[in-house]
């Protein structure tokens, strides 16, 4: 019997997050600490008021965890490199009859960066699905969750630097990763995007995740970021994504990006399409921007009967991710 996985609107059982314990992530200063596990704590937090969060923990750290999250949230010890769930965690799916299963990507640190410890991470998703109960499949692609985006009518959207990139699936052709993909997913239809926001490919970057430039919305259309400033490298990438859902046939929602357009490194990557649905909510970034009531407008309108959430998730980009890439949906079963 065939597994597909559900669009994250869907009905959710609970949400898995994992908390920051080391590396880059946690960063090198008793502050750079507070500020990770203030922000991470402030997204578990907020979703435990929609649904139940089962955080993933580091032998060792379950004092400190407590003292950041809600008493709401159970704390669950496993080994973990890193702390973004999205990607080394499984990724849900039901089959006919709505019993749970898993999809066990193979997980190299995004490409086998060369900053990226991920011997514990690569075996988490197997851990998480074990103690969710569901059927593991394993695949022989390598990917991570925040590398797709699908909806309820077939279709995921990809980038070619993910999942055709250096270091993941170089040697595959196109049609190969498809078939693997559409196995795993229940998808029948694959739309690339050529490549991801620019700040992603500097070095604590996915190489061009797609969760930080387009989604499906429940109604059909695409949600992507819209850089409208031509000064910002990511004006010719978002000219570039409104094309290729042109050229398909796809109705678009355009999210303008944030006036902010440099942080202390560079030009950020600062986006709004890397939010998190819950049931009845959605968490959506924000970074103390002129922009920030206008995209939870949007968002508002994209999902009717939703509470939009804003929480600041500079800490989170300035680590490489947002939101979405921090949490991981576990489907009714």
């Amino acid at each position: 019997m065939s597994f597909s996985m559900p669009p994250e609107w869907q009905k959710h059982k609970q949400t898995w997050i994992a908390f920051p314990s080391s590396d880059y992530t946690l960063g090198e200063t008793e502050a750079q600490h507070d500020n990770a596990r203030r922000t991470w704590a402030a997204v578990a937090n907020a979703a435990s008021e929609f649904e139940p969060v089962k955080m993933v923990v580091n032998p060792g750290d379950q004092n400190i965890a407590k003292r950041y999250l809600s008493a709401a949230i159970e704390v669950i010890d496993i080994p973990i490199n890193d702390a973004w769930i999205r990607d080394s965690g499984p990724s849900f799916t039901l089959n006919e009859k709505g019993e749970l299963g898993a999809i066990d990507w193979v997980f190299n640190g995004w490409g086998d960066q060369p900053w990226a410890n991920y011997d514990l991470d690569a075996q988490l998703a197997v851990q998480v699905a074990e103690l969710a109960g569901a059927k593991t499949s394993s695949s022989s692609l390598i990917n991570e969750g925040g590398g797709f985006h699908l909806n309820d009518q077939g279709q995921v959207l990809l980038t070619e630097t993910v999942q055709l990139g250096v270091g993941r699936n170089a040697l595959l052709t196109k049609a190969e990763v498809e078939k693997e993909l559409h196995a795993q997913l229940g998808t029948t239809e694959a739309i690339w995007l050529k490549r991801g926001l620019t700040r992603d490919y500097e070095e604590f970057g996915t190489r061009g995740h797609v969760d930080i430039v387009a989604c499906f919305l429940p109604d059909g259309r695409v949600m992507y970021h819209d850089q409208k400033n031509p000064n910002h490298p990511d004006y010719l990438v978002s000219a570039e994504v409104r094309e290729v859902f042109i050229r398909a046939g796809i109705e678009t929602l355009a999210i303008p990006a944030p006036e902010t357009l440099k942080d202390d490194v560079g030009y950020v990557d600062y986006s709004y399409i890397n939010h998190y649905v819950l049931n009845h909510g959605v968490l959506l970034c924000s970074f103390d921007d002129s922009r920030d009531k206008e995209a939870k407008a949007l968002l508002r309108e994209a999902y009717p009967g939703r509470e939009i959430i804003l929480i600041d998730s500079r800490e989170l980009f300035a680590r490489g991710g947002g939101i979405h890439c921090i949490t991981q949906q576990q489907p009714i079963a």
